[in-house]
This record gives structure tokens, sequence and C-alpha cells, in this order.
């Protein structure tokens, strides 16, 4: 289910082109007769939905666009006997516009409570699976800004497959090789030996905060003093090891508090002790995409699908670069039988993407087998003015120092609120601010000021209608802006599944932005003439039943970002107007 009135024109539309065609009076064969699609016409007055129908069947027909859409119309308006529609217009060149009856809106909102909680689900994706890997940042430290954006965009999008009908895995890619673990590894012996007394320095490239020095002494209350004077072949691994360890549960910690989770953890380590990478490179090298360079080493023959220039996998020392582990990653998740593969990266990664599609081209993926979302960065400000909120000397702004100042759901919802190839200012002031230009207060004050609407109304003794809604309280709604709101609320699982198909969480921000921002206009504005709560009985129902309906939405659609959904916030009195 994606649209339930689409659902229910689509099939009158299509029995009006048959008949067109079994009259003659539409001169082509039945198996030219494209698909139904309804749009939404650019601006509100030309009806609800949009045909174009009249236009693609033209040529074959033989006859002007807007003669066809005159025939076209015409049946419609026959099969459709007025059951669904208000008007059929002929308008331009050949458009057929289509104005649904206001009842019918009314009548299709019965769906929002009978689904509840899933309502917006659809069953687009048709199971098919997607492992969707994002963050994948290194073990090296904690989460900053930057991750955080990708973290949400990421989590938010494979939410928005699964709703969609997708089988989604959520999957992080942990770095555990190469020289940064390396590098982790030897910073945290350096500190390990400053703990005990020694005077050495850190090395430039080292990585100098303070949460280093906590592993250092977490492996000292391990091990006591035994590594010292033991050869670098014997203590490099144990600690690089540990430190991993205890990076990965930092992140871990971090994406707790960040609601994030993932189904698995794939670890590029365990692709080399596993074989895997040598297994991808004797793939290649069967299809003959592998060549010697001059000078030593072996490069990918990624020109043949698509890249600037061939890639080294290999070194002339005859170690495997990193490109090589990453495609042998890609092998390994396309012989896990996906469907598809998503990966969500930072934007500078973004001259990285054409290699690893012509990478997965090359081991026999489709072309677009692979998608990336990129993810600009994030210029953090304190009203408008830069800032740097480190809280320890030599590193970066952490997610978590975000997260604790301006809280988890503010941080979530900001990040996606715009597009995420664009780059994002994230004030740290509005963030905490609790009013309407805050954008995370706006959609939940909507929210809660719904409860206190039902709050009230139970109060006085007004019972919200829980199932199809009566012939009285029907015909009780009709002012343009119940009808706007029963459309909003009625669009919402096609724009989940718009959302899901485009990997463009920000559109749900917008929506839920937008639906609200109705919300209180038609509040504000009726409050003293067509009030929700009234003596009016068959109004009050109908009233109950479209805000009640809107919680739902507005629940639903804050549960898709993992945003909360607050029954009671420090709300201004109920009846007073919003800005």
């Amino acid at each position: 289910m994606r649209h339930i009135v689409k659902d229910r024109l689509i099939p009158v539309v299509e029995k009006a082109l048959l008949r067109g065609v079994e009259t003659g009076e539409l001169p082509v064969e039945k198996g030219d007769l494209p698909p139904v699609v309804l749009e939404r016409p650019r601006t509100p007055e030309h009806g609800d939905f949009a045909l174009n129908t009249a236009l693609v069947l033209a040529k074959s027909a033989g006859m002007p666009p807007r003669k066809v859409a005159e025939v076209i119309a015409a049946e419609i308006r026959s099969c459709e006997g007025g059951r669904v529609l208000e008007s059929v217009e002929v308008a331009g060149p050949g458009f057929i516009n289509l104005r649904v009856e206001h009842a019918v809106w009314f009548e299709s909102l019965n769906e929002v409570p009978r689904l509840g909680d899933a309502f917006g689900r659809s069953d687009v994706g048709k199971g098919a699976a997607i492992n969707v890997e994002y963050i994948s940042a290194n073990p090296t430290g904690p989460l900053h800004v930057g991750h955080g954006r990708g973290a949400v965009t990421g989590d938010v999008c494979a939410t928005l497959l699964e709703w969609a009908g997708f089988e989604v895995t959520r999957e992080y890619y942990l770095n555990d090789f190469g020289n940064q673990v390396e590098m982790l590894a030897t910073s945290v012996f350096i500190r390990y030996r400053q703990l005990l007394g020694e005077q050495v320095d850190l090395p430039e490239d080292a990585y100098p905060g303070s949460y280093i020095i906590d592993v250092a002494k977490e492996l000292l209350e391990r091990d006591g003093p035994g590594w010292l004077g033991v050869p670098e072949a014997e203590w490099r691994p144990a600690v690089r090891e540990f430190a991993v360890e205890r990076m990965v549960d930092l992140i871990k910690s971090d994406l707790q508090a960040f609601n994030i989770s993932f189904d698995e953890f794939t670890s590029e380590r365990s692709l080399h002790e596993r074989k895997r990478v040598r297994h991808c490179l004797d793939e290649l090298e069967k299809r003959k995409l592998l060549y010697e360079a001059e000078g030593g080493g072996v490069m990918f023959r990624s020109t043949a699908f698509g890249d600037d220039k061939d890639r080294a996998v290999v070194k002339t020392d005859g170690a495997f670069t990193y490109l090589a582990g990453d495609i042998a990653y890609h092998l390994d998740k396309m012989e896990r039988g996906y469907d598809r593969l998503v990966n969500v990266w930072g934007a500078d990664h973004a001259g990285y993407v054409p290699r690893m599609k012509a990478a997965v081209q090359a081991l026999g993926g489709r072309p677009d087998l692979l998608e990336v979302v990129t993810v600009q960065i994030v210029r953090l400000t304190r009203g408008g003015q830069p800032v740097r909120m480190s809280k320890r000397k030599g590193e970066f702004v952490t997610l978590r120092d975000v997260i604790e100042e301006v809280g988890r759901d503010a941080t979530r919802l900001l990040f996606i609120m715009r597009r995420s190839d664009a780059q994002l200012e994230f004030d740290l002031e509005l963030a905490k601010r609790q009013s309407l230009d805050n954008p995370v207060y706006y959609i939940q004050y909507g929210h809660a000021r719904i409860q206190a609407i039902l709050r009230r109304a139970e109060q006085e003794g007004h019972e919200a209608p829980k199932g199809i809604l009566s012939a009285e309280a029907l015909a009780a709604l009709g002012l343009p802006e119940e009808v706007d709101l029963a459309r909003r609320l009625l669009a919402f699982p096609e724009m989940v599944a718009g959302a899901a198909e485009a990997l463009e969480p920000h559109r749900m921000v917008f929506y839920l932005q937008e639906t609200i921002s109705a919300f209180h206009a038609y509040y504000t504005k009726y409050k003293n003439t067509e009030r929700v709560l009234s003596d009016d009985a068959a109004k009050t129902s109908g009233r109950l039943f479209l805000v009640t309906a809107l919680k739902q939405v507005l629940r639903n659609g804050l549960a898709l970002l993992g945003v909360e959904a607050p029954d009671r916030m420090d709300l201004p009195d109920e009846e007073e107007s919003l800005p």
C-alpha cells in the first residue's frame, strides 16, 4: 500500500482506457496502453492528481493529445460514476486533472487507525535483500561530529528501506588492518611506557588524545609492567588487539547513545586472515583484469568499467593496497547474495566511488548494484559563530560531546534536515532552544499539542472515534484546511517509499515540518470559530478523528527518524495561537 486514494483511482483510469480501446474511440492496441501514473499537479488549484496518458498515447493513436485527453476524460466520467471524483477536466495540451470528492479523503483516513504503527509501510521492495554499510570509522578513537551525520543518514536510510518492504542488513566495516591500527598500537604502548616512568615521546603522527592514556591505563591494570623490554614482534600483536577491542567498545558506546545498532560488524583483518583478499585478486586474474605495473606491483584494469585510470592492488613490496581490501570486502558482500549494496561515505571519499563501482562490475555485479550516498561535512556553530567544543587537548569534536550538550533527538533530526550531499551548519544554541524556531522542538511540540487536545477532550467527555467515521461526522468535515491535512496524511506511505527509493532521509523531515505547520495554521485560524472541541457532536467527532490520525502519522514519522514523540512538553496553553 502506497497511496490509498491512488489505489482506488488507478483501476478506474485503467478501465476507462480499455473501454476507449474497445469502443474504437482510442485507436490503439491494448498492449500499447501505458501504465497509469498519477502525479500531483504543480498548483493545488488544478486538482488533486494529474494524468499525462493522453500525451503518451497521442502518437500511436494518430490524434492530437488534447483530443485523446477528451476521450479519456469522458470514459473516466462514465466509468467512475461520481463515486470518487468530484471533477475530471482537460487542461493545456492534453493533461487530465482529477479532483477527488472531499468525503473520499476522510473515508480513506480510516486506514490510519486500522494500521496504527504500521501505517506507512509498503511492499515496494518485495523482500529484496539490501546491505547498508555506514560509519565504518577507523577503530582509533571516539566518533566525531562528521561520523554522526553519516551514522544517522545510514540508520534512517536503512529504516526507510525496511518500511518500504526491503530485507535490510545494517553493517559496520571495521578497518582494523593497516597503518592506522599499527599507529594506534604504537601510541598506546608509548603511553603505557610513560605510565611506568619511561621518558619517551610520542611520534609526530601518533594519536595524542587522552583516551589513548585511558587505554594504556587499562592495559597496565590488566598486564602490569610485563610488556617492558619485550621484543616488538611480541608486544605489538597483543597491544594492537587490546587497543582495537577497547576502541570498538568506545565506538559501540557512542552508537548506543545515538540509538544506533548494527546487525553485522565485518573485520578487515578477518578478510586478510581468511585469504579473502587473495581470493578476490584471483577472481580478477581469471577475468584477465590484472596486469603487472612498470616498476613492480599489480594494477586493476578499472578503466574498462568507467574509472579514469587503472588502480594499484598490489604494491611494489608485494603488500596489498587498501583498495584490494575494499574490493575483497565488496566481493564478500556480493557472495552473501545481496540484491543491492548501499554505502554511506563521507564526501572526502567521493573520488573513490568510480573505482569501487568499477570493481563491483568487474566481479560480475550489475552497474547499479552498488549505490553510494555521500555525506558532506558538518560546520559546528554556537549562535552562528564557529566553535570548537573539544574537552580534551589534542582531540576532535566528538559526537558524544554534542549529544550530551543538545540531546539525542535534536542531534539526529538536525543532522538529516538537509540533503546529505549539502554542507550542514549545526548551531548548538538553536538545537537546545525550547522555541518554535527550533525544527526539532516545533515537530515534537505538534505531537504534544495534539495529546493535550485529546486529554482535554477526555476530560470534557468527548470520545475520539476509533473506527469508521459516522456519516454525520464525515459530513461535518470539509474545511479546506481539513481536506489539505487529510491529503497530507494519506501521502505518508508514498512519501516513505519515495524517500527510501531515493535514499534521501531529509524528505521525511520536510514532510513532518510541512504537515505539522499545516496543522498549527489550521488550529490557530479556527480557534475562535471552528474549534476541535465544541458543542457540535458531529464536528467534534470528525475533528478528533482527524487529529488522532495526525498524531499517529507524526509518531510513525518520528519513529522512522529515531526521534521521540513526547506526549507532554512545556507548552503554551493549547488555545493560544502560534506565530
